[in-house]
């Protein structure tokens, strides 16, 4: 199944151009430098010693190219929380899900007794670019997760008694992203990327079974750190500008390619994003996002993953998801954070499933 996700982001978009390294980087026509994310960057390379940039909204990525010579290396934090619980548009709390829809993976209760209440994702991402020629940019990117969920356990023999929590946790190095950029025009970038399958697709944790023993499993496919395939990452991107005004356009997709050692695949997932932005005289850059995306099921399943919780079916993964981002403070040359909020509207499956609902986090320090 496919599903169509609709994002509006509202916000102020930060372009902080530190230059540690003697050295200038030069970008297509109007010259982005964020990666569409916040993060600390180091620059070098070129001639004269500074970094030119407008700005493109958060989660923007592969929007510019660098000048023969030239370099960036970055670093990125990103936090996200997530909370509740979705039965197609409907909100659940524990007690409407255990013991009311059934545990298709056969094993543990006839019913689901394990309900996930709120996940945290913290990510790393280091990042390097370098400018083989005035219009090919080579671009590399490692991430390192970190990932909690907290879980409410309710009795084998009694679906409405509650009998412990506990918290699952992973922590590790996610899949690698190497790709090549291209500049077609001043104001169009061509990207092609591929995804390494650097991250764990077997991580375990120990959990609170229905019960009431501690036991150690293989924890769902939202708490794994990789794909465990080779995904293609093309992408196009259209930016320009008028005096203070800047808007663009981008397509991206992530395409599986094959299934995992685990016998399943992640879902294909494609991404337009639409959005224009006006660079006020402080520095301060609002703008506006819209965002559209795809995403298929997981196809196939982990045997391992397997228990009477809704994460692990693979059919209660993915769903259509709107959100909107608090005003980004964000300056040339000074450090800045963006935050936001995210909502998921899941179609109808046969179970209750996690919405993307939480508060994002961005930092970014210039040094």
């Amino acid at each position: 199944m496919t599903k169509f996700i609709p994002a509006l982001l509202l916000g102020t978009s930060l372009l902080a151009t530190p230059v540690l390294a003697e050295g200038h980087s030069h970008h297509n026509h109007h010259n982005h430098n964020h990666h569409g994310a916040h993060g600390l960057s180091v620059s070098g390379g070129g001639h004269d010693g500074h970094i030119h940039g407008n700005a493109v909204p958060a989660g923007i990525m592969g929007d510019h190219i660098h000048s023969k010579g030239s370099w960036m290396v970055s670093y990125t934090y990103m936090m996200m929380e997530m909370d509740g619980n979705r039965d197609g548009t409907d909100e659940l709390n524990p007690l409407d899900i255990s013991g009311d829809f059934a545990n298709v993976t056969g094993v543990g209760p006839a019913t689901l007794r394990i309900v996930p209440t709120e996940m945290t994702m913290e990510m790393h991402m280091l990042g390097a670019m370098y400018g083989v020629t005035d219009k090919l940019t080579l671009m590399a990117m490692a991430n390192y997760l970190r990932r909690e969920m907290d879980h409410i356990t309710f009795a084998g023999a009694d679906a409405d008694l509650e009998i412990g929590r506990f918290t699952t946790r992973t922590s590790g190095w996610g899949d690698t992203k190497l790709a090549a950029l291209y500049g077609l025009t001043d104001s169009l970038v061509l990207k092609g990327g591929v995804s390494l399958p650097t991250g764990s697709i077997d991580e375990e944790d120990d959990i609170l079974n229905p019960m009431g023993v501690r036991q150690t499993v293989r924890v769902p496919y939202a708490m794994q750190l990789g794909s465990g395939t080779y995904d293609f990452e093309p992408a196009v991107t259209y930016t320009d500008s008028h005096g203070k005004w800047g808007y663009g356009a981008q397509y991206s997709a992530m395409i599986r390619l094959g299934e995992n050692d685990e016998e399943y695949t992640l879902g294909d997932k494609h991404m337009l994003n639409v959005w224009g932005s006006y660079r006020l005289e402080n520095g301060f850059t609002p703008s506006l996002r819209l965002a559209f995306e795809t995403e298929d099921d997981i196809d196939g399943n982990d045997s391992n993953i397997a228990g009477p919780v809704q994460t692990a079916n693979p059919d209660n993964y993915g769903g259509e998801r709107d959100g909107w981002l608090w005003p980004r403070l964000c300056r040339r040359g000074t450090a800045g954070w963006t935050s936001g909020k995210g909502r998921s509207h899941p179609p109808p499956l046969p179970g209750p499933q996690r919405p993307a609902d939480g508060t994002r986090l961005r930092l970014h320090w210039p040094v």
